[in-house]
């Protein structure tokens, strides 16, 4: 299976085109005010504008009433929601229904976190709404967001993680391995590939997407093998 890749923080259009032209799956607007990757609902829906069909646009909120994230859907096309802050699994069932679009929702990852937990609040999520497609599992540190660190991976559950998307201090340098080792539904990566916060670097984005791909590579090779080994 191909891993899918979402880029998230996008804030210009020159940084649209490139992740476009790498063949990413995803793009991610952040709307968290506080956010060095804030951009207002205008401003996303003109970037979307530049976003062509099966590519999928993905609003970032944080702790925001559903009231205020059916405003913005309404004003930006986003096509799914990620709910990163601290809703709870009634919240981001009713802020998905007011806005009528599918979600995920973060899981923040800290070292006594347990695997069981993991799949419990899966469970509990997609008990709780019909729109929700996922967990996206991120470091927990102080701030909203993974800033740039990773977590223990060997924590995620081998029979989730095809479901999850993987974020968190991911890099061109352990893409491969991520990929190959966990995985996981899809990767989502923002600071790993900028140049600065909310400025995103062409190179970073096409390297990080061949990172992944490799990795494909790899369980793919592997999965031939194993096919291959008589029983």
């Amino acid at each position: 299976m191909r891993t899918r890749i979402k880029i998230c923080g996008l804030t210009r259009e020159e940084d649209i085109q490139a992740v476009v032209a790498s063949g990413a799956d995803a793009i991610g607007f952040v709307f968290y005010p506080k956010s060095p990757r804030y951009v207002t609902p205008e401003r996303a829906a003109e970037l979307i504008r530049g976003v062509p069909p099966f590519i999928t646009t993905v609003g970032l909120f944080v702790n925001a009433t559903p009231e205020e994230v059916a405003a913005v859907v309404r004003v930006a096309p986003l096509s799914l929601l990620q709910l990163h802050g601290d809703e709870t699994v009634e919240q981001g069932a009713a802020i998905a229904a007011a806005a009528g679009r599918q979600y995920m929702k973060v899981f923040r990852v800290k070292p006594d976190t347990r695997p069981d937990e993991l799949l419990e609040y899966a469970q509990a999520n997609r008990a709780a709404s019909p729109l929700f497609t996922s967990l996206l599992l991120d470091t927990y540190v102080d701030a909203y967001g993974g800033a740039g660190k990773g977590f223990d991976w060997s924590l995620i559950p081998k029979d989730l993680a095809p479901r999850v998307v993987l974020s968190g201090g991911l890099s061109v340098h352990n893409a491969t391995d991520a990929v190959a080792s966990v995985r996981p539904y899809a990767v989502d990566i923002s600071s790993g590939v900028e140049a600065a916060k909310g400025i995103k670097d062409a190179r970073k984005i096409a390297d990080f997407v061949a990172a992944v791909r490799a990795g494909d590579t790899l369980i793919e090779s592997e999965t031939h093998h194993e096919s291959a080994v008589p029983r």
